[in-house]
């Protein structure tokens, strides 16, 4: 019971950490953003096939050249802070019960976690910073598509090789069927679970959308990894809710800032490490069910409108969809959180019932 109540303290008690110092950090942050005016200069005027976006800069042209990006530089170095802290804290005071029982850096459920937000954070951050100076070959600037393809399919293939050769581990759960050994084959398929998420992270298009859902996804990922007894990841799932839960703070309308690549890229990676360390990834799709709704909204406009010359939303991703219908943004959002909440929760008892 004693070490329950210490677990419970541990996962708790570091969100709420992570929380406080991100409304601590994010004036400071967000006055940084402001000064160097880290918003895009000219709004973006092209779709992705090339047509004209004049429904989108209808809903959003004032807020793209007047909100900073890079917001999502809050979530990751919080993260990275206090695990840094927790770790170093426990090597220099072997002796203190507390600092041991804190630290939830491990080699087993952590440090690839750790190593996918920060080196997808990055290459966000990168991307972030090409849009803002308007550089690159990607629409009105930033890291071509192709290339942040290549460079998420290479933290994939780092990640699989991880799972595979360091942990062992090639198969995959079905819940209430049982795991099935991929062999070989979960490498790709890990892989492309990764590039699946990453198409995912165009939810981040309206104020206090990707923030609300994000939290949610990782406090319900945070939740499975406590009851299967992964402390450490649940801890670590934890803190970036609780630093999610900050960010949002400011997020919400009227947004004082946007999580930009740096944080979506991040977070939508680190999820497909998450969900494969909890034996979650097939109920993935339940869990963070507007992550892949609105990624296929694009799919399936882009193939509509190649292959048929016809629209199937007025505008993708879907959520600008019901903003094109007239839905007030807040609605919008607020309407997925609650569809978010409900799939999560649904998504966790699959997998903790059909374990």
């Amino acid at each position: 019971m004693a070490d329950e109540m210490q677990n419970i303290l541990k996962v708790f008690g570091l969100a709420t950490f992570a929380f406080w110092l991100g409304i601590f950090l994010t004036p400071i942050l967000t006055h940084y953003l402001y000064k160097y005016k880290c918003w895009k200069k000219t709004a973006r005027t092209k779709a992705l096939l090339g047509g004209e976006a004049t429904i989108f800069n209808s809903l959003h042209k004032e807020k793209e050249v007047n909100t900073p990006r890079m917001g999502g530089i809050l979530i990751w170095v919080i993260t990275f802070f206090v695990i840094s802290v927790l770790y170093i804290l426990a090597k220099n005071f072997n002796h203190s019960e507390l600092a041991q029982k804190l630290n939830f850096f491990s080699r087993s459920q952590t440090w690839l976690p750790l190593f996918t937000l920060i080196s997808a954070s990055i290459l966000g951050l990168i991307d972030d910073l090409l849009q803002i100076k308007e550089k690159g070959g990607y629409m009105a600037g930033g890291v071509s598509l192709i290339k942040r393809i290549a460079v998420v399919a290479l933290i994939g293939a780092v990640g699989a090789y991880w799972f595979y050769f360091k942990l062992e581990k090639s198969a995959v759960l079905i819940p209430f069927l049982g795991e099935i050994n991929f062999g070989l084959l979960f490498i790709p398929f890990f892989i492309l679970m990764m590039i699946a998420l990453f198409s995912g992270g165009v939810i981040d298009g309206i104020d206090g959308l990707a923030g609300g859902i994000m939290a949610n996804i990782f406090a319900v990922m945070s939740g499975i990894a406590f009851f299967q007894n992964q402390i450490d990841l649940a801890a670590f799932c934890a803190v970036i809710t609780g630093a999610l839960l900050a960010f949002l703070w400011f997020n919400i309308p009227p947004a004082r800032f946007y999580m930009g690549e740096t944080g979506m890229l991040g977070l939508t990676t680190t999820l497909t490490v998450v969900a494969f360390l909890t034996n979650s990834s097939i109920v993935l799709p339940i869990i963070a069910l507007p992550l892949f709704a609105a990624s296929g909204s694009d799919v399936i406009q882009l193939i509509s409108k190649k292959f048929f010359g016809k629209k199937v939303f007025r505008v993708a991703p879907i959520h600008h969809h019901f903003e094109a219908l007239g839905w007030p943004s807040y609605k919008v959002t607020m309407r997925f959180w609650v569809i978010s909440i409900i799939f999560a929760v649904i998504g966790m008892v699959i997998i903790l019932v059909g374990k």
